[in-house]
C-alpha cells in the first residue's frame, strides 16, 4: 500500500520547517495505528506518504484503506476547529511477492523492500491523482480478496503505467468515500459499467451521453466527470486506429 497526501508541496510552502513536522507527525498519528490495528506495519515514512505491508491476507490493506479515509475525515475535523485548510489524501494497493531485506554500504545501511509489485503500488497511487479517486486497488488484489462482498468496488480502467511493459485492470474501492457520494456512486454503478462499455468500443458520443447522465445525479462523481472530459477529448481530436482501449501513463 503507497498513501499520499494531494498537494503537499503547495501545502508546505506556507508553513515552517517546524509546522511542516508537526502537520506530518499530527496527521501520521492518524494513519498509522490504523494500519497496525489492521496487521499491516509501515516499511517507511517518504515525506508524506506512507509505505505500508499487509503480509497476512488482501482484506487487511482494503480495511485500513478505508479505515484512514475515515480518520482522514477526523484529522480534518481538527484542521478546521484550527482554522487551517482541509486536505485530501490517495491511496493505491497492489498484491504480489517482494522480497523484504537490507541495502547499502559499510557507512549506512537500511532496511527496504525490492519487487515489482511494490512499484506497482506506487503507480496505482498514482493513479489515483489523476482519477481523482481516493482508493484505487489492482485486479491482483481484487481476485485475492477472502471477502469481496464485504465490499463495494466498480472497474475503473485498463492502464499500462510508467516502467510496466503489461497493461493491469484497476478497480475503485468505493467505501472510502462519504456516504453521500458512495450511495451515490453504488446506485450508478450499473449505468458507470455501460458508459465504459461504451468507451471501450469507441462509442465516445454514447459514453459522454452516460457520463454526462451520471455527474448529473452526483455531481461529487469525480470519476464519472474525467470519462466526461476524456470523452471529449477523444471526439474532438480524434484517436490512433490501433487505439485499443488502453491508457498509457508516462508520469509516475
Amino acid at each position: 500500500m503507497f498513501s499520499d497526501i494531494r498537494s503537499f508541496t503547495e501545502l508546505s510552502e506556507d508553513m515552517t520547517p517546524k509546522e511542516n513536522f508537526d502537520f506530518i507527525n499530527h496527521y501520521l498519528g492518524y494513519m498509522e495505528p490504523v494500519i497496525r490495528k489492521n496487521n499491516g506495519f509501515i516499511d517507511k515514512f517518504i515525506g508524506d506518504s506512507i509505505m505500508a505491508l499487509f503480509h497476512e491476507k488482501v482484506d487487511d490493506a482494503i480495511d485500513a484503506a478505508i479505515e484512514m479515509r475515515h480518520a482522514l475525515n477526523m484529522f480534518n475535523l481538527d484542521r478546521v476547529d484550527q482554522g487551517r485548510p482541509t486536505i485530501d489524501s490517495g491511496i493505491g494497493i497492489h498484491t504480489g511477492n517482494l522480497m523484504l531485506g537490507v541495502v547499502g554500504g559499510e557507512g549506512r545501511m537500511d532496511g527496504t523492500v525490492i519487487s515489482d509489485a511494490v512499484n506497482l503500488a506506487s503507480r496505482l497511487e498514482g493513479l489515483s491523482k489523476i482519477y481523482r479517486t481516493s482508493i484505487i486497488i489492482s485486479e491482483d488484489t481484487l481476485i485475492k480478496l477472502e471477502e469481496p462482498s464485504k465490499y463495494n468496488f466498480r472497474f475503473l480502467d485498463i492502464a499500462r503505467v510508467k516502467g510496466k511493459k503489461e497493461a493491469v485492470y484497476v478497480f475503485e474501492v468505493l467505501d472510502g468515500e462519504p456516504d453521500e457520494v458512495k450511495l451515490l456512486k453504488i446506485e450508478t454503478k450499473s449505468l458507470f459499467g455501460n458508459g465504459i462499455d461504451h468507451y471501450k468500443n469507441k462509442r465516445f458520443e454514447d459514453a459522454l451521453k452516460v457520463f454526462s447522465e451520471i455527474v448529473k445525479i452526483n455531481q461529487r462523481d469525480s470519476v464519472a466527470a474525467f470519462y466526461v472530459n476524456r470523452c471529449k477529448n477523444n471526439i474532438q481530436r480524434g484517436i490512433p486506429d490501433d487505439w485499443s482501449g488502453i491508457e498509457v501513463f508516462d508520469a509516475k
